[in-house]
């Protein structure tokens, strides 16, 4: 099983409060408009059968499901999955969420979805390649894989390790561990030997002063990768 027990128990003590936005996942649903925004701008997801890998709670699963597309949930911690699937009470959308792994439901189902999304989970598995194995066999020839994962470098551990979880306070201690960061380089590595194209590459940044997210050029903390199954 490609999962750490100790990040499962890490996020399944804290799903009760996934879904309140001034919670510890306040940056989830801070970023959420812009994920979503940008992944439905490249593949128009109403209509499309979409599986996001690592959901979590559901945030950008339901957000898919409210612009119309036909949402898979998949992730392993069966604490967060009741609350996503709890949550689908409240906003009245549609969505299978499903406790099983990448890998295991890529041999279940290979080549069915035409998108896929793995957001914020590369960084917290012990072998991403497999992850990203599993999103390339996911895809129909021709569709779209969709990562965000964290850089390594001194900035990266400065901004989101020290800054946000230990300055700011935006994340709890722990949430994340510098060493499984992933440099752009080496995820355009895995991709590429998965059979994907890397197609974009655009970094996310976050102003303090302002407090806000916004998608740019700088690629040196948080950073998203758009890519395709060769058709």
């Amino acid at each position: 099983m490609n999962a750490d027990p100790a990040e499962l128990q890490k996020f399944s003590d804290l799903a009760h409060r996934w879904w309140d936005p001034e919670s510890e996942f306040k940056p989830l649903h801070q970023i959420n408009p812009l994920r979503l925004d940008w992944i439905d701008g490249a593949a128009q997801i109403a209509g499309k059968k979409v599986v996001d890998i690592g959901c979590g709670g559901g945030i950008l699963a339901e957000s898919m499901a409210a612009r119309g597309a036909q949402v898979t949930g998949v992730d392993l911690s069966e604490k967060a999955l009741g609350v996503a699937r709890l949550h689908l009470y409240e906003s009245g959308q549609t969505v299978d969420y499903r406790h099983i792994s990448a890998e295991d439901i890529a041999r279940e189902c290979p080549g069915s979805f035409d998108v896929v999304t793995c957001m914020e989970m590369l960084e917290h598995v012990p072998d991403p390649a497999s992850t990203i194995r599993a999103c390339a066999a996911l895809v129909k020839p021709g569709g779209h894989v969709f990562f965000s994962t964290l850089n390594r470098n001194l900035k990266s551990y400065l901004m989101a390790v020290v800054g946000a979880e230990y300055v700011l306070k935006m994340l709890p201690m722990g949430t994340h561990e510098y060493a499984k960061f992933i440099k752009p380089s080496e995820l355009a590595r895995y991709v590429r030997e998965a059979g994907l194209d890397v197609e974009e590459l655009i970094g996310m940044s976050y102003n303090p002063i302002s407090k806000v997210y916004s998608l740019g050029r700088d690629t040196d903390v948080n950073y998203l990768m758009r890519t395709t199954r060769h058709g």
